[in-house]
């Protein structure tokens, strides 16, 4: 009865927040510009303007809720999907669509879900980033 409850509130919660943000403004001020002296992304991540625009695209979108960097929180890691996928044109498509669609199964049974409202080119730029942090 615990485990049911414990995984209805996780499932509660990766609904509450990953469902939330409105990505219907331009993002296109924060594909234009970078900065040299911001890095908080590993060294080939801050080697590539287009990751530093992912990262930015990841920072203002609701991933915190359900992903970490570094570490599982409900779902993997980003260098965790970094070491699953290369960096190619078809992964970056496949997981794009991934964001924009959602999904379920392949990280676990709590769905990831959709974020239609998200570009195909941010979710691109956002994919380029997540694919940059490989160690």
């Amino acid at each position: 009865m615990k485990r049911t409850l414990f995984i209805l509130g996780c499932i509660s919660l990766a609904l509450a927040s990953c469902g939330g943000h409105d990505t219907s403004k331009s993002t296109e001020d924060t594909t234009t510009t970078t900065s040299s002296t911001e890095s908080t992304a590993t060294a080939p991540a801050a080697a590539s303007g287009t990751a530093l625009a992912g990262e930015k695209l990841v920072a203002k979108a609701d991933c915190i809720g359900c992903h970490n960097k570094t570490q599982k929180v409900i779902g993997p890691s980003y260098v965790d999907i970094a070491a699953k996928y290369p960096s190619n044109e078809e992964n970056i498509n496949h997981l794009a669509d991934k964001i924009i669609n959602g999904g379920k199964g392949v990280w676990g049974e709590i769905p990831m879900t959709p974020h239609a409202n998200l570009s195909k080119d941010d979710a691109k730029e956002m994919v380029k980033y997540i694919l940059s942090l490989k160690n």
